[in-house]
């Protein structure tokens, strides 16, 4: 194995757009991409464009009339009709919509495929980690599960155990629904309660069926969550379990949305714990994968102030170079920030809560915490079925 982190990047990947007035402004990525290159991240990582997904491809997770149902949208916008979620306000159908969405997916899949074969020990595509795609339909902005693809090629490839860890505030359906029967991946969600947000899936009792019966986690939280209450979920669930499942390779999605700034949700978590959730996640990988590692993007809406910075966080701890909490922003990318949105960007890479404090489960459980409600219906759902103790 190189060691050598690679980030997937091409910037066609930056036509995933839906038009001016949907949320998911493709200027995040730009800006992202930016704020890794004023860093000196470039430097540290091999910048690897991969090709699209091929159909052949898309159909380890998509069906083959969904695939034709994009390609024509794709060619002509004007007669999507909202079936397969395809013209839809969440999706709407835009021209090249197909060829973006393959690309996004081609990222994705090239980071799975470089981390298997060694030729990368850690790989980052921010673009990716649109979750909600599901095998027969687009869903809550997404076109191509590019996650699951990833995932599907590694169990191609002869990957015997992948885990695929999903800390956006979104609850990770898509993946969840491609792998359902499947123990061969266990999938684990960190999400807003379904009673308060998209998809309104993801409860604890939701854990797979047949063989796959205790392949799927979901941690279901209180809308207000913040930092403190966000890790300490994170750890009293997903440590465990990674020990018990011994994954070869690590997929996390890392959706900047749980940000108290997000215009969609409902969370109270900081840039600071984001990124204390990301250490982790490289740490786990080391500790239980042998430091095979894809990274993934996905939500987040705070364009400007949250998603760059966040990913851009990600980037560095791939690349064994984390940028430090305190780092000023160098003052070209802040101008690139005027240029392109007229908004002014942040001057510092913290929310000013470094280091995040919390307390680990086994200090104690508080039966009146509601974080702590969640997550125990989230172990007696799930670790019997595992074989651990709730």
């Amino acid at each position: 194995m190189s060691g050598r982190a690679q980030l997937m990047w091409d910037e066609a990947v930056t036509g995933y757009d839906f038009g001016p007035s949907h949320p998911m402004d493709p200027v995040r990525l730009d800006l992202t991409r930016r704020l890794v290159g004023a860093f000196g991240l470039d430097r540290e990582l091999e910048i690897v464009a991969a090709k699209p997904a091929g159909e052949s491809t898309l159909r380890l997770v998509h069906r083959e009339d969904y695939i034709d149902a994009v390609k024509a949208v794709s060619a002509d916008p004007a007669c999507a009709d909202g079936s397969y979620g395809l013209g839809t306000v969440d999706d709407p159908a835009f021209a090249g919509m197909h060829e973006v969405s393959a690309l996004i997916a081609g990222q994705s899949v090239g980071a799975a495929e470089a981390v298997w074969r060694g030729d990368a020990e850690h790989a980052v595509n921010f673009a990716g980690g649109l979750h909600h795609a599901m095998p027969g339909g687009a869903a809550g902005f997404c076109v191509y599960n590019d996650a699951s693809l990833a995932i599907a090629r590694l169990l191609e490839l002869g990957a015997e155990r992948v885990a695929y860890v999903d800390v956006d505030v979104h609850h990770g359906d898509g993946v969840q629904a491609a792998f359902w029967t499947d123990p061969r991946v266990l999938t684990v969600s960190l999400h807003e309660h379904p009673r308060t947000l998209f998809p309104q899936t993801g409860w604890p009792e939701e854990t797979g069926a047949g063989a796959g019966e205790g392949a799927a986690v979901n941690v279901a939280l209180p809308a207000g969550t913040g930092d403190a209450g966000w890790v300490r979920a994170f750890h009293a669930v997903v440590p465990e379990l990674l020990a018990e499942f011994r994954p070869q390779v690590l997929v996390t999605q890392h959706g900047a949305d749980t940000h108290f700034e997000d215009p969609l949700a409902h969370l109270a978590v900081s840039l600071d714990a984001q990124r204390a959730v990301q250490v982790a996640c490289h740490e786990l990988a080391h500790e239980y994968a042998g430091g095979r590692w894809v990274a993934l993007g996905g939500g987040g809406y705070a364009v400007v102030d949250v998603v760059p910075r966040s990913w851009t966080h990600l980037v560095g701890i791939a690349a064994g170079k984390p940028v430090p909490p305190e780092a000023v922003i160098p003052e070209g990318w802040r101008r690139d920030v005027f240029a392109r949105t007229r908004q002014l960007g942040p001057q510092r890479m913290t929310d000013g809560r470094w280091p995040v404090s919390w307390a680990s489960w086994e200090e104690g459980y508080d039966p009146a915490d509601r974080v702590d409600q969640a997550v125990l219906a989230t172990r007696r759902a799930v670790f019997p079925l595992r074989g651990l103790l709730p």
